[in-house]
């Protein structure tokens, strides 16, 4: 009878050990274990690539070692700096040896690795593909008629380009008709696309851009800076955004 006893105690203790083993095996899949140190992430505050990157890392709940980099100074242009990136970029990361920069891609790679799960970057191919082309709207279109507009402004003190404005426009009517019945820039959750994305709305609104005639985005916009509170949205986003802002206010 006692033998009985510990071959059931023993089936029993297997059972909760594979268990276990499995459980664990779902979390590192969904990118639950942290790094062992500290991700380097080179940066600019006003960047607006960086504060993406920022935010993204705070809502996974992922500690970085913040590098101050002054790219008015040129420190992008040492020769560590383009060993380790010889497109000399910001936001760059290091994590533990693993370089990689540009904002989206590092967006997508700090959720796959580290992500309690998928809902900020959906590992389902046709949920991920329309998180994609938002990132890819954002960075091909949008945030690439923001910068037309207002890079020569900020870098060379040229005057307002009405001809870039009426592009930035036409920008943020797509996007006003992309979020047509939807909570989010994707669909009914937050992704990393809506990080991207209020960043580059976020610098506009800081320079005073008026996109209240679309009425989608901006009723999105208000929701997103509420869901954002929490990680950062005013110490990094605005406070960034502002900061960007008073550069041409000086000029």
């Amino acid at each position: 009878m006692k033998i009985k006893i510990m071959n059931v105690n023993l089936e029993e203790e297997i059972r909760i050990f594979w268990e276990y083993i499995k459980r664990n095996a779902a979390a590192k899949s969904k990118g639950g274990k942290m790094p062992s140190q500290a991700i380097k992430l080179y940066y600019l505050p006003p960047s607006p690539p960086c504060r993406a990157v920022m935010m993204t890392a705070k809502i996974i709940g992922l500690e970085l070692d913040l590098v101050l980099t002054n790219i008015m100074k040129g420190e992008h242009l040492t020769p560590e700096f383009l060993k380790m990136n010889p497109q000399h970029s910001i936001p760059t990361i290091d994590d533990s040896g693993f370089i990689l920069w540009e904002s989206r891609a590092i967006m997508s790679y700090l959720v796959n690795a580290y992500g309690r799960d998928d809902t900020l970057y959906p590992k389902n191919p046709r949920l991920r593909a329309v998180v994609d082309q938002r990132l890819q709207f954002d960075l091909g279109t949008l945030y690439s008629r923001y910068s037309a507009l207002y890079a020569p402004m900020l870098m060379r003190g040229e005057p307002y380009n009405e001809d870039l404005a009426a592009k930035v426009t036409e920008a943020l009517a797509w996007l006003n008709t992309l979020i047509e019945g939807k909570t989010f820039v994707a669909g009914d959750n937050m992704t990393i696309a809506d990080i991207s994305i209020i960043v580059t709305i976020t610098s506009l609104d800081a320079f005073n851009f008026d996109f209240s005639a679309h009425d989608n985005v901006s009723k999105w916009y208000e929701r997103t800076q509420k869901a954002l509170e929490p990680y950062g949205y005013e110490e990094i986003n605005t406070a960034g955004a502002q900061q960007l802002a008073s550069f041409l206010k000086k000029n």
